[in-house]
């Protein structure tokens, strides 16, 4: 008989800028399959150079693994198909408390955007779900939003908050058909996604988040 226990473990998350009052944009960033927050937050280090009211949370996936035998280079990743729904229960809890804690130190009036690369994709959108706020902006790069959310939960999510999809045009993983096919299923939805196409593939790119970093208004 399968049975689980609630436990209380160690999180870890990396941040770029200092947190404050004066804060006036948090992003929120979830890397994808296979990655570590440490190397992933490198590619925002510019956003919050630029702008020392931004500040970059880069939370990690609850699970690591070795990418390759039993040694070697480490990766996390947010859930597997394995106890699919209790690790999507845990990562929506540890990503709560920490958005909690971030926004705590924060203003009230602070813009959040929250970023999701691949996997973190669907991993954002399952935790904005369940979240106790709501950003101004939800980007999902080179990942799709999970078809299997229900449908009501996801129109009431998508209810007037901007999202754009973003995806190299040498994308290993994402064809046009597939970002096509994502974006008749977000319009269904009742969202028209903003959509950036940058030459490139199955990654980030610094151009595209300088232009994503709009200033506050």
């Amino acid at each position: 008989m399968e049975r689980h226990l609630t436990v209380t473990r160690s999180a870890r998350y990396y941040q770029a800028g200092e947190l404050s009052a004066a804060t006036r944009q948090v992003w929120f960033v979830c890397h994808g399959y296979g990655q570590l927050a440490a190397y992933f937050i490198r590619h925002f280090h510019r956003l919050a150079q630029a702008n020392p009211t931004t500040v970059i949370i880069a939370p990690e996936g609850l699970s690591r693994f070795y990418l390759s035998g039993t040694s070697g280079r480490v990766g996390a990743t947010w859930m597997t198909r394995e106890d699919r729904l209790s690790e999507i229960d845990d990562y929506v809890a540890y990503l709560n408390q920490l958005a909690g804690t971030v926004l705590a130190e924060c203003s009230p009036a602070v813009q959040v955007t929250v970023l999701g690369f691949s996997q973190g994709a669907a991993t954002v959108s399952r935790w904005l779900a369940r979240a106790s706020f709501r950003p101004r902006h939800l980007i999902l790069w080179a990942g799709a939003f999970p078809p299997d959310m229900d449908f009501t939960v996801a129109t009431h999510l998508l209810r007037q908050l901007p999202v754009t999809l973003v995806c190299g045009t040498r994308d290993e993983f994402i064809d046009e058909a597939a970002l096509t096919q994502q974006q008749d299923f977000l319009q269904k939805l009742g969202v028209e996604p903003e959509i950036i196409r940058f030459e490139g593939k199955h990654e980030l790119n610094a151009a595209v988040l300088d232009q994503l970093h709009r200033p506050t208004q």
